[in-house]
């Protein structure tokens, strides 16, 4: 899947889950559950014990229309690993230009969590097409169009402190997309699925 693709199907979606677990099980439980609500964009986070072999698990078991990509990635050395077993998005909390070139190298979207004006700069500098608002709770959707002044060109995902009460807030302020993490990803799997489909269709709500 071509860099765009991906960035489109993020963008008509308008949700990223954040998937977080204790194993491969609870993970891959937790993505099958969202792919049943709807969302099949999965971000599956490198805090899971043996990520990699997590990693490369889901890519064989979950349909290939998925798109999955992969969460918390700290250097350049775990999104090439990542890359290279079938990541097609990278998400980190932080900003790394290492992360950053690597992600280039292989024409692979990197979302990197970005707060202040300056690290937002600094990320469009390094050809970040999609910059992770992270916490989102900390400065709420307002700091969205504060951002937006001098930097229209912006795509924004605010991840953290996004839920059914404020998602219309933070698209009615201009994001890109959201992220969500336990606000959506935790329960049974009947409970994630209605979940999931309550912010598809919030955000369809949004969007109209």
């Amino acid at each position: 899947m071509l860099k765009y693709q991906v960035l489109n199907r993020v963008h008509e979606l308008g949700i990223v889950p954040v998937i977080r677990g204790n194993s491969k099980d609870e993970a891959l439980g937790y993505c099958k559950a969202l792919i049943d609500g709807g969302i099949d964009i999965l971000e599956v986070t490198f805090t899971i014990p043996n990520a990699l072999d997590v990693f490369k698990e889901l890519k064989d078991q979950l349909p290939d229309t998925a798109t999955l990509g992969a969460g918390t990635v700290m250097d350049a050395t775990t999104a090439r690993l990542a890359i290279l077993n079938g990541a097609k998005f990278i998400v980190s909390p932080g900003f790394s230009e290492e992360v950053a070139k690597m992600c280039n190298l292989y024409q692979v979207p990197y979302m990197p969590g970005c707060m202040t004006f300056t690290e937002m700069t600094k990320a469009l500098e390094y050809g970040v097409d999609l910059i992770k608002l992270f916490p989102g709770s900390l400065p709420g959707p307002s700091y969205v169009k504060a951002i937006h002044g001098p930097l229209p060109q912006a795509n924004i995902m605010p991840t953290g402190g996004v839920s059914l009460d404020n998602i219309a807030d933070w698209f009615a302020a201009g994001v890109f997309a959201v992220g969500a993490g336990s606000n959506l990803v935790k329960g049974s799997h009947d409970e994630i699925v209605e979940q999931a489909k309550k912010y598809l269709a919030k955000i369809a709500e949004c969007r109209e």
